[in-house]
C-alpha cells in the first residue's frame, strides 16, 4: 500500500503509466519531470494533452525507502521540471549507474549491456529536452564578448563589435592573416571524475551530448583558421570530434596522453590556409627518470601558409597541457623545457633563426608567477625557489621544498638553454665550429660541469601574450577558467612579436625571422562576469575553460 498522503495526492488523478515511461503531467507543451533517484539525469518530456492524467512510477525496490522523499517544485516558471530527491542509499547495488567506474576486472556482460544502453536513453532524452526548449526560448544568461583590434600605428585599441577587417592597418608587403583558438573543452571522464568543481551546473548541461554541440557550434561561430584543442577524449575524438571539424573544412592532428589516461592534444587547421609540412608529438613521460612520471604531452606543427610570398614561409604551432599539481613546479618546468626543445627543432632554420612560432595551451600556472615570467623573459634563475610558488596557483603553497640544481638530470639530454643537446652538437659542427679532439672533449666537460652547478633556464624564443591578463580601466584580473573552485587565468597565446608590433610586450633578442603581428583578439571576461551566468559550465559555454582567439599578420623579414 502507498503512503496516505501519497494516495491523496494521486486519487483523484491516477492513470496507467506507459511503456515509455513518460509521467504526463496538466502543464505546458514542453514540461518535463525529473527523477534523481535511479534517474539523476533522465528529464521527461511531457505531451501536450493537458487532460491527461498521471500516477507515481512503478520504482525499482521497496517503496520504503521513498514514503518520506519530499516532492519539490524546482523553478517551475523557468524550467517547468519537477525535482525529485535523491534517496539514501544502503547498498552498492542501488549506487546510480553514473557513479560507477569502469574497472579493469571482470565484468557482469549483461549488467554492462543495459547500463550503455539506459545511459543512450538518458541522455537522449535531456538532449531532446534541450532541443525543445531551444526552440521556444532562447538560452538564458549569455555574454557577448567582443573583439578588441590594434591599430599598426598606435597602442590604442579600437573595440569592433563584429569581426572584419582592420583597414587602418595597411602595409605595402604582402599580408598573411590568420586566426588562432586555444581551447580546453573539458574531457567527459576528467568532468565525471571531479564532479565535486560542478557542484554548481544543472545535471543535464554535464552531459556529453548536451555539451558538444555547444562547443561545436562555438567553433563553427568563431570560425579559426589553427585551432590549439586541450582535454580532447580519444574516444569523442575518434567517433565525432574529428569527422565534424573535418567537414568545417578543418585537418586534424591529434596527441593522446601516454599510460590510462583517455584524452590528449589537438591541433586543427583550415586545409584552404595551410598546408602540413610536419607533425611532431611529444610526451612528457620518460620511464627511466623519476622526475617525469606523468603522462601529459604537447604537439608540435610546422605548416606552410597558403599565399604568393616566398614558398619556404613556415609557421610553427605548438599545443600543450602542463601538469596540475600546484605543489610539482619542478614536473612542470621540466614539462615546459622539453615542449620548448622541441620547438626550437621544429622551427630551425637554415639562417640559424626561427620561423615565426605560436604556443597555445593550458599551462596551469597564473600571470606573473615564475613558469609564465621564463615563458615571456626568455630566462629564469630559479635558485632558492620553491617548488609549491613555481605556478602560482596557490596564494599560500604547502611545503617549501627548494628546487633542486639542475631541475632535471643530464640524462634527459635536454641543456639549460631549453634545446636538445646532439642538436646543439650539430648545429655547431654544420656551422664549422670544429676543434681538435682533445680540446673538443674538454669544451664539452667544461660546459656539463657549468649546467650541473647553473641555476638559469634559458630559451631563444621573442614571446609575447597575447592577453594581458588585466583590464586596463580597472585592473580587474582577465580569467579563463571558472568553476566551483577557483576562477583564474590558466590558458595563454603566445606569440613570435614582429618587431614593429606595438601590442608586443618586451622580450628576450629578436631570433626570429620576421615574426607576427597580433591584428586583435577575443576579449575575456572577469570572474564576476562569468558568475552571472552560473559561472562555467553553463547553459551557453559548455566547457569550465573559455575559448582564447587570436588574429595575427605574417610579417616576412
Amino acid at each position: 500500500m502507498l503512503a496516505r498522503h501519497v494516495q491523496r495526492l494521486g486519487r483523484d488523478c491516477i492513470a496507467h503509466w506507459n511503456g515509455s515511461q513518460i509521467l504526463t503531467v496538466n502543464s505546458p507543451v514542453y514540461s518535463c519531470v525529473r527523477w534523481a533517484g535511479h534517474y539523476p539525469w533522465a528529464s521527461f518530456p511531457l505531451p501536450a494533452d493537458s487532460s491527461a492524467n498521471w500516477r507515481l512510477p512503478p520504482f525499482f525496490g521497496p517503496w520504503r525507502q521513498f514514503q518520506n522523499c519530499n516532492w519539490q517544485l524546482d523553478n517551475f516558471m523557468q524550467s517547468s521540471c519537477f525535482h525529485l530527491p535523491n534517496p539514501s542509499m544502503k547498498s552498492e547495488g542501488e549506487e546510480p549507474l553514473t557513479k560507477r567506474r569502469r574497472l579493469s576486472g571482470h565484468h557482469d556482460t549483461s549488467a554492462a549491456e543495459r547500463e550503455t544502453n539506459f545511459s543512450d536513453q538518458k541522455e537522449a532524452l535531456c538532449l531532446s529536452v534541450a532541443r525543445n526548449e531551444g526552440k521556444h526560448s532562447s538560452k538564458k544568461g549569455t555574454i557577448k564578448r567582443h573583439w578588441e583590434y590594434f591599430c599598426q600605428h598606435s597602442r590604442t585599441v579600437k573595440i569592433i563589435e563584429n569581426k572584419g577587417t582592420d583597414q587602418s592597418c595597411t602595409e605595402s608587403e604582402a599580408k598573411f592573416d590568420f586566426t588562432v583558438m586555444s581551447y580546453n573543452i573539458l574531457s567527459q571522464n576528467l568532468l565525471e571524475d571531479n564532479s565535486h568543481l560542478y557542484r554548481h551546473c544543472r545535471q543535464r548541461l554535464l552531459i556529453w551530448t548536451y555539451r558538444f554541440p555547444n562547443i561545436l557550434q562555438e567553433i563553427k561561430q568563431l570560425d579559426a583558421d589553427v585551432l590549439c584543442l586541450q582535454e580532447v577524449q580519444e574516444d569523442h575524438y575518434r567517433t565525432e570530434i574529428k569527422s565534424s571539424l573535418e567537414s568545417l573544412g578543418y585537418h586534424c592532428e591529434y596527441k593522446m596522453r601516454t599510460g590510462r589516461k583517455p584524452d590528449g592534444c589537438a591541433i586543427c587547421f583550415k586545409t584552404s590556409k595551410f598546408s602540413l609540412i610536419s607533425s611532431n608529438p611529444v610526451e612528457f613521460f620518460r620511464h627511466d627518470i623519476p622526475l617525469l612520471d606523468r603522462d601529459n604531452v604537447g604537439l608540435v606543427l610546422l605548416l606552410q601558409p597558403r599565399f604568393h610570398c616566398r614558398t619556404n614561409a613556415a609557421i610553427c604551432i605548438a599545443n600543450t597541457h602542463l601538469l596540475y599539481n600546484p605543489r610539482r613546479g619542478d614536473i612542470k618546468l621540466t614539462q615546459l623545457a622539453i615542449l620548448l626543445a622541441e620547438i626550437a627543432s621544429v622551427a630551425a632554420q637554415k639562417d640559424g633563426t626561427f620561423c615565426p612560432i605560436i604556443i597555445c595551451g593550458d599551462f596551469n600556472s597564473v600571470p606573473g608567477s615564475p613558469l609564465y615570467r621564463f615563458i615571456k623573459e626568455g630566462k629564469l634563475n630559479y635558485e632558492g625557489l620553491a617548488i609549491g610558488k613555481v605556478s602560482g596557483q596557490e596564494q599560500f603553497p604547502r611545503g617549501q621544498r627548494i628546487l633542486s640544481i639542475p631541475i632535471w638530470p643530464q640524462k634527459l639530454g635536454i641543456s639549460q638553454n631549453c634545446v636538445y643537446e646532439i642538436k646543439r652538437q650539430q648545429k655547431e659542427e654544420n656551422a664549422g665550429e670544429k676543434l681538435e679532439a682533445g680540446k673538443l672533449d674538454n669544451a664539452r666537460e667544461i660546459v656539463i660541469a657549468s649546467e650541473k652547478v647553473s641555476s638559469k633556464l634559458r630559451h631563444h624564443f621573442k614571446l609575447s601574450s597575447v592577453y594581458s591578463h588585466y583590464f586596463p580601466e580597472t585592473g580587474i584580473p582577465e580569467v579563463t577558467t571558472c568553476h566551483s573552485r577557483s576562477a583564474v587565468t590558466v590558458d595563454y597565446i603566445f606569440y613570435s612579436a614582429a618587431n614593429d608590433d606595438t601590442a608586443a610586450q618586451p622580450g628576450a633578442e629578436d631570433s626570429c625571422g620576421g615574426g607576427l603581428k597580433l591584428l586583435g583578439r577575443l576579449a575575456l571576461l572577469t570572474e564576476k562576469d562569468l558568475w552571472t551566468v552560473n559561472g562555467l559550465p553553463n547553459e551557453s559555454n559548455s566547457s569550465d575553460h573559455l575559448p582564447l582567439l587570436a588574429e595575427f599578420r605574417l610579417i616576412e623579414r
